[in-house]
């Protein structure tokens, strides 16, 4: 089999594999920056990218690679408690860690330290990821508005009403809060996970974020500056 290298990697604002959203374009408030590697930062190699509204990136599970594999995987839109086939999901558990991801591109940049660097909305992937790959998203080909949605289509989409005081938001900008609310109003948590007085935290843009959930409100208990 030919070598696949990754062609550039993320910026984003998830430094843990813990609140990444579940599907590309549910936080579309995320904004997160593709640089190249060094050696494919060629203006030449995006010409006409500029045109499209969305892209597709082709990249891997890196926190997942493993040697080995099941046939069946527990989605967490089921509860965590179903077993489904592993090619009827989009679980990071696969035979061969690859992840698909639509997402919008708000701007094609041109550096002269970075070479072009990809301004996008709505990513899933965790800060250093690699890309292997990046495709414009074409709608008369990509879009089936007629398609069905399997176990997806059937289960309800759960969110959370955000609740988070004006004095813990003082040092984040307004679009970062943004984002962090669509994050959690996504429910960052296990599906099987339900317990009001447990304290979850992950790092969102440089800030660690702490919050607890009872029932459908999730309310922030703390936001700091992240350590360096």
């Amino acid at each position: 089999m030919p070598e696949i290298k990754a062609i550039a990697r993320i910026c984003s604002p998830f430094k843990t594999k813990f609140g990444i959203p579940r599907q590309s374009g549910i936080a579309e408030a995320v904004r997160a920056e593709i640089v190249f590697e060094p050696e494919y930062r060629s203006s030449d190699a995006v010409r006409g990218l500029e045109e499209y509204s969305h892209i597709w990136l082709i990249w891997q599970f890196s926190e997942a690679v493993r040697d080995t594999w099941s046939p069946t995987v527990r989605p967490p839109r089921l509860g965590g408690n179903v077993h489904v086939g592993v090619f009827a999901t989009r679980s990071p558990f696969r035979p061969n860690s690859i992840g698909l991801s639509s997402v919008e591109l708000e701007r094609v940049e041109l550096t002269n330290d970075r070479g072009p660097v990809l301004h996008i909305k709505g990513a899933d992937l965790m800060d250093g990821t690699p890309i292997f790959d990046i495709k414009p998203y074409i709608t008369y080909a990509d879009s089936h508005p007629e398609a069905t949605g399997g176990f997806t289509a059937k289960t309800e989409f759960h969110m959370l009403k955000v609740e988070i005081a004006d004095t813990l938001c003082g040092n984040m900008n307004e679009d970062a809060k943004t984002a962090l609310i669509q994050v959690l109003s996504n429910d960052p948590r296990p599906q099987y996970h339900d317990d009001p007085e447990r304290v979850y935290g992950f790092v969102f843009a440089g800030f660690e974020v702490k919050f607890k959930v009872n029932g459908d409100t999730l309310t922030v208990t703390n936001i700091k500056k992240e350590e360096a």
